[in-house]
């Protein structure tokens, strides 16, 4: 199994959220308010002022098989407006309970 952890500008998320139910995955857990910037070209997203954009990001736990398709989904997602800007990070899951 596979943590994919993605994370997004708030004009994906409906959008992340359709992604999540075309894939029919049910479980993940929804991160709102989340502020950061981007490791190459992002500016910073502080729900301020200076930086009013904001992100919000969602973990979900799957089978292996289902990372290459979530991440091509964000890949393209992304290609549609790289401005807004969203990522997708996979860990290894070694045990649930």
């Amino acid at each position: 199994m596979k943590a994919v952890f993605i994370i997004f500008n708030q004009a994906n998320v409906e959008r992340v959220e359709y992604l999540l139910d075309t894939l029919e995955i049910r479980g993940f857990t929804w991160f709102s308010n989340v502020e950061g910037r981007g490791s190459k070209t992002g500016d910073p997203h502080r729900g301020t002022h200076t930086w009013p954009e904001i992100n919000s990001a969602v973990i979900t736990i799957v089978d292996d098989d289902k990372v290459p398709v979530i991440l091509d989904k964000v890949h393209r997602l992304d290609q549609v407006n790289e401005e807004v800007g969203i990522r997708a990070f996979v860990w290894s899951v070694e045990q649930t309970v």
